[in-house]
């Protein structure tokens, strides 16, 4: 059987919007579990992490760097025949006050480890959702702030072209999916379902 390995941040491991002490949608709910069901000849392997960055250290919670976890978890899901990857929305965040373009440079590091083990036709590049424009307020996720949100906004034209250049598949999550008004910042239980639908037809066109 083969094994796509999604690899995200919150997003992808399915937190519900708007919860503090980081309540998960269930198996079946959330976009990862309904592609699952919808490939059930492929496993998808689900490595999401809430805070996760491309190349940031979180100081506030360690073990949040995609560079530094990728090596020894694709070792550990050996082999792997695909990836999603979808990460951005974090290295937004106005303590890293980090450009588009700085935050293509850390998802082309990732897209480095990525290619040792997985062939770049076999690797499908995501742009987050964008930042909802109320994301920064105190109720929300203060972590942000208004340059955070126009950040997000330009990431999908900086990972196409990435993805153009380096040959991997591209999707925008932003052209079919919007954060929730209830924290501005993830996915509800309709836009995983509407994400999930979108994945499996690029999937397809990428001949999995």
């Amino acid at each position: 059987m083969k094994q796509i390995m999604a690899f995200g941040d919150s997003n992808t491991w399915g937190l519900v919007p708007g919860s503090r002490t980081k309540e998960r949608y269930p198996w079946g709910v959330r976009w990862t579990s309904i592609l699952q069901n919808k490939i059930s000849d492929v496993r998808v392997a689900e490595e999401g992490l809430c805070g996760r960055t491309t190349i940031f250290e979180d100081e506030l919670r360690p073990g949040r760097k995609a560079v530094s976890i990728l090596d020894p978890l694709l070792e550990s899901q050996y082999p792997v025949d695909g990836v999603i990857l979808m990460l951005g929305t974090n290295d937004c965040k106005s303590f890293y006050n980090a450009s588009a373009y700085v935050i293509g440079k850390g998802i082309e590091r990732c897209l480095d480890i990525l290619e040792k083990y997985v062939e770049p036709e076999k690797i499908l590049l995501v742009s987050p959702i964008h930042l909802g424009d109320d994301v920064w307020r105190p109720e929300k996720d203060p972590e942000f702030d208004t340059d955070s949100v126009s950040t997000s906004k330009e990431l999908k034209k900086v990972y196409e072209t990435i993805a153009r250049k380096r040959g991997t598949g591209f999707l925008a999550a932003s052209d079919y999916v919007q954060p929730s008004p209830v924290d501005d910042e993830h996915m509800d239980e309709e836009g995983h379902k509407i994400f999930a639908d979108v994945v499996y037809r690029k999937l397809e066109e990428m001949n999995y």
